[in-house]
């Protein structure tokens, strides 16, 4: 008896559980319509998408051929390293040198030591597809935080996309490694985890310099929360990181280091470029027009940060203040503010890009639903937003890319652009308008 009393006890939490999960399925089924519309159903969608994936990207592995491309100079140039040298300026690969920070270094010896010196191309291509598919968890996690983007959106965010399965699993590049990091450093701000989020923040830079173009929404946010007092230490944490793992190579040519892996100058190739292919090569080229995008990009950025982001209707010098002493108090940043800044950040830093391979797709793809649909406005109508999101996986999927595949690329960017100055903006305007009313 008493052990038949103990077996209904545990199976109880087990049934109760069973019969809720049952009812939110009977609810879910009941409300099918909205399935697809409604923001709340986002992790039901999102599960049912990365079953779908699961299945997508292994048939991609098995069925398409790979394309080598950076795979062998990424094992080369880590094999260089492990072989004991630590001279920047010496480690080279098929096709160049070595260009990127001492976190791709570490990781991608990690690969070649799991893919048998990077032989087993096979081996690489399954962690890829597992680092897809965590990419897209840590994706949807924050989309479901911000309760902004119909849950329909997700299939064009995932099953739809030829390209970013090509740059996962079928070219194995080290841009969606810095990515993964990156999401994985919002969730930890959305988290209200800081210090941990800039240290992932720092990691995904250490991969590859393109995460950059979030720090001016980063370092916004820090001031907006802390104060300038209080951002120093999570700045410091971003920096230490940085001389820590690369300190086997400062101390052995720190020079050599800083202008091979933090290389704001490099020059791209114009046979690669998705976004200038309508301009002639010698303008491509020139100086002018680079120091030209930068001063359009940290205009834009300016203007943003001024008119946009703050909002409290003080000075943006009084961001610099401790939060406890400012006219206007600040109030917890939600995580539209957070999301809304960080994306917003990287896409204009995506816009004025002196050049767009086409590995580079994955810097701002699975932000641009939320760009897209975080501001509502009534002239971008779902269909059209669609429209927007075709034209640039079609600009993408043009190779070589045409004069109007890039024409159409930066029309999109426009329109994005236009949308997120005129739409709505997450953070309020000045509060001290509430105070008087009352």
């Amino acid at each position: 008896m008493a052990a038949g009393l103990r077996k209904r006890g545990r199976a109880g939490p087990a049934a109760r559980a069973a019969r809720l999960c049952g009812q939110w399925l009977r609810r879910a089924w009941q409300e099918r319509r909205l399935l697809l519309l409604e923001p709340r159903y986002t992790l039901l969608v999102a599960a049912c998408l990365c079953l779908a994936e699961v299945g997508i990207t292994f048939w991609v592995i098995h069925r398409v051929a790979y394309t080598e491309i950076d795979w062998k100079a990424y094992m080369a140039q880590v094999e260089g390293v492990i072989n004991g040298t630590y001279d920047y300026t010496q480690l080279q690969g098929d096709t160049g040198p070595l260009v990127y920070p001492a976190g791709f270094v570490y990781i991608f010896m990690g690969l070649y030591y799991a893919t048998g010196q990077g032989t087993d191309i096979r081996m690489a291509q399954h962690i890829f597809a597992v680092l897809y598919l965590a990419t897209l968890l840590l994706v949807f996690l924050i989309y479901h935080q911000t309760c902004k983007v119909p849950p329909f959106v997700f299939f064009f965010m995932c099953c739809a996309s030829y390209r970013v399965h090509s740059i996962f699993v079928l070219r194995l590049f080290n841009d969606p490694v810095a990515m993964a990091l990156l999401f994985l450093s919002i969730n930890l701000l959305l988290a209200q985890r800081w210090g941990w989020g800039c240290c992932c923040f720092s990691l995904a830079v250490s991969v590859k310099m393109n995460v950059l173009l979030f720090a001016p929404g980063l370092l916004f946010l820090l001031l907006m929360q802390f104060g300038f007092r209080g951002a120093l230490p999570k700045l410091g944490i971003c920096a230490v990181l940085q001389v820590v793992l690369g300190l086997p190579f400062l101390l052995e040519n720190p020079i050599g280091y800083l202008s091979r892996s933090f290389d704001l100058g490099r020059q791209f190739l114009f046979r690669w470029t998705v976004n200038w292919r309508f301009l002639p090569e010698a303008l491509f080229l020139h100086r002018a027009f680079h120091l030209a995008l930068l001063a359009a990009h940290l205009t834009l950025l300016f203007l943003f940060a001024f008119c946009r982001w703050h909002r409290t209707g003080e000075s943006i010098l009084s961001l610099l203040k401790d939060p406890s002493k400012r006219k206007v108090p600040p109030q917890p940043l939600t995580p539209n503010q957070i999301i809304s800044t960080l994306f917003t950040s990287n896409f204009i830093g995506i816009c004025f890009s002196r050049s767009l391979h086409y590995q580079f797709y994955v810097w701002y793809f699975h932000t641009l639903p939320y760009l897209l649909w975080a501001t509502p406005a009534r002239w971008l109508t779902h269909l059209l937003r669609l429209l927007v999101l075709g034209l640039i996986e079609l600009s993408w999927n043009t190779y070589p890319s045409t004069s109007c595949s890039s024409a159409a690329l930066h029309i999109c960017h426009a329109v994005i652009l236009l949308q997120l100055w005129l739409g709505p903006q997450p953070f309020p305007k000045s509060i001290q308008h509430n105070k008087k009313a009352h």
